[in-house]
C-alpha cells in the first residue's frame, strides 16, 4: 500500500453489504419511476377532473425546479443526521407523495404532491453517490453500473405499464403503487440503523489526496455518473467558474440535455397523441422508447469520450438526431412512422452522460470536480426548469405544436457554440490559469 491508496483484493460484493446493495438499487429505481409515471396517464387523469395545460406545464417544471432546491439542501440535512437517515427520510418523502398523488381529486393538489415527490429525489440524487462510495469503495464501478441500469429501467418502465394498469385498476392505482418501490427501498435502511451496521468501508483513496487528471482513462462505469460528491465544494473554486466559459458550455450541455428529457416527460405522450393519432396506451410506449435509447448512451459515451475523445462527435450526433426527430415529428408523424422520430429524437439522450463525463474530466482534482458538478447541475436545472411550461404556454396560445417544438429545435440549435467549447481538451484550471493566473 502506497499513500491513501488501498490496494488489497476487494471483496465479494455482497458478503456483508446485502442491504447496502438493496437500499442502493431500491433507492435508485424510485428516483426515476415517479418523473416517468405521470405524463402517459393525462387523459385519465383529465377525465376525472380538469387539468389545465398550465398546470401540466408546472408539473413539468417541477422536478429541475425541486432537484435544484433540495439538492443544495440535502448536505446540511446530511451533516447533521448522517447518510443512512436522510435517506430514509427521503424515501419517505418519495412514497407519501406518491400515494398521495394517486388520491389527488384536483389539479392543484395533483401539482403539489408532484413537487413532494420530486424534492424526495432531488434529496435522493444527492444522497446516492456517496452511498455507493461509502460501502463500496472497492466495487465503485460494478455498483455504479448497477444503480445507474435500476434508474433506466424506471424510466422506461413506468411509461411501459402505467396505462394498461390505469386501465385495469384505475389511474389512482397506477399513480401510486411506484411508493411501493419507495417504501422497500427504505426497509434495508432502516434495518442498518436498527442494528448499528451503518459504519461502511474505507475508502480505497483520500477525496483530499487523489488528483484526477484530465482526459485519463477510468472505469467507464465510474465517469458514467459524474464526480462523487463526499465534501462540500470550495466557495472560492465556485465562484471562479462564473467568469469561465468552459464551465458555462458545460452547463448549458447539461442544461439542454435536461430540457429535452423533461419537456418530453411532460409532453411527448400528448404531441404523439395529437400528431400521429395514437391510442394514450401507445403513446405511454413511446415515451418508454424514448427513455430507452438513452441507456446504451449511459454505458458507450463514457469509453468513447475518453479512449478516443470524441466529445464533439457525440454532441454533433445527439444534436442532429434532435433535429432529424423534431422535424420528422412535426412534418411527417403518422401511426407507423411515428416510432422511427421518436428513436431518432431519443438520440439526443446522449448529452446527459456526456456532460457527467465532461464534469470528471474537465477538471484536475476531486474538490474542484465537485465544484464543477455543483455549478453546472444546479444552472442546468434552473435552464430546463423554464421550458416544459413554455412549451405548454406555447400549445395552449396557439392550439398547435409548431412553435413549441420549433421552440425546441432552437434550444438545440443554440447550445452547439457551446457543445464546441465544451469539447476543448482543457480543464477548467488550466482555463483559469492562462486567463488569470495560478488557480
Amino acid at each position: 500500500m502506497t499513500g491513501s491508496v488501498n490496494t488489497s483484493s476487494p471483496r465479494p460484493l455482497w458478503r456483508g453489504r446485502a442491504l447496502a446493495i438493496l437500499g442502493i438499487l431500491l433507492c435508485a429505481f424510485s428516483l426515476r419511476s415517479a418523473v416517468a409515471s405521470l405524463s402517459p396517464l393525462l387523459d385519465h387523469v383529465s377525465a376525472d377532473f380538469a387539468l389545465p395545460t398550465a398546470i401540466v406545464g408546472l408539473i413539468g417544471t417541477a422536478p429541475p425546479v425541486c432537484f435544484a432546491i433540495f439538492g443544495l439542501c440535502t448536505p446540511l440535512l446530511e451533516r447533521r443526521l448522517g447518510l443512512e437517515r436522510v435517506t430514509v427520510i427521503a424515501l419517505v418523502v418519495i412514497a407519501a407523495g406518491l400515494i398521495l398523488r394517486g388520491l389527488s381529486g384536483g389539479a392543484v393538489p395533483l401539482l403539489l404532491t408532484s413537487a413532494l415527490i420530486f424534492a424526495g429525489v432531488g434529496m435522493g440524487n444527492i444522497l446516492l453517490p456517496p452511498l455507493v462510495k461509502k460501502y463500496f469503495p472497492d466495487r465503485l464501478g460494478m455498483m455504479m453500473t448497477l444503480y445507474t441500469t435500476a434508474m433506466a429501467l424506471s424510466t422506461f418502465l413506468p411509461p411501459l405499464v402505467a396505462v394498461p394498469v390505469a386501465d385495469a385498476a384505475g389511474w389512482r392505482v397506477s399513480l401510486g403503487l411506484w411508493g411501493v418501490f419507495a417504501i422497500a427501498g427504505a426497509v434495508p435502511w432502516i434495518l442498518m440503523l436498527v442494528t448499528g451496521r451503518t459504519a461502511g468501508m474505507p475508502g480505497p483513496v483520500s477525496a483530499a489526496s487523489r488528483t484526477v487528471a484530465p482526459e485519463r482513462e477510468q472505469d467507464p462505469a465510474e465517469l458514467a455518473t459524474g464526480p462523487i460528491a463526499v465534501a462540500p465544494a470550495n466557495t472560492r473554486a465556485f465562484s471562479r467558474l462564473l467568469r469561465l466559459p468552459l464551465a458555462w458550455a458545460i452547463a448549458v450541455v447539461f442544461g439542454t440535455s435536461s430540457t429535452m428529457a423533461y419537456v418530453s416527460f411532460a409532453w411527448l405522450p400528448a404531441i404523439v397523441t395529437d400528431l400521429a393519432g395514437v391510442s394514450p396506451s401507445v403513446a405511454g410506449l413511446l415515451l418508454s422508447l424514448f427513455a430507452l435509447m438513452g441507456l446504451p448512451a449511459s454505458l458507450l459515451v463514457p469509453v468513447l469520450v475518453v479512449r478516443f475523445q470524441a466529445t464533439r462527435s457525440l454532441f454533433a450526433v445527439a444534436v442532429t438526431c434532435g433535429l432529424v426527430g423534431a422535424a420528422g415529428l412535426l412534418f411527417f408523424s403518422n401511426e407507423a412512422t411515428v416510432w422511427l422520430w421518436v428513436a431518432i429524437f431519443g438520440v439526443v439522450g446522449v448529452l446527459f452522460p456526456l456532460a457527467l463525463v465532461l464534469i470528471s474530466i474537465r477538471a484536475r482534482t476531486p474538490e474542484s470536480a465537485v465544484a464543477l458538478s455543483s455549478f453546472v447541475q444546479s444552472t442546468g436545472y434552473v435552464f430546463a426548469a423554464v421550458f416544459p411550461l413554455l412549451i405548454g404556454v406555447l400549445h395552449e396560445s396557439t392550439g398547435t405544436w409548431t412553435l413549441p417544438i420549433v421552440t425546441i429545435g432552437i434550444v438545440l440549435v443554440v447550445a452547439i457554440p457551446f457543445g464546441l467549447i465544451a469539447g476543448r481538451r482543457r480543464t477548467i484550471e488550466d482555463e483559469w490559469e492562462a486567463r488569470y493566473g495560478r488557480w
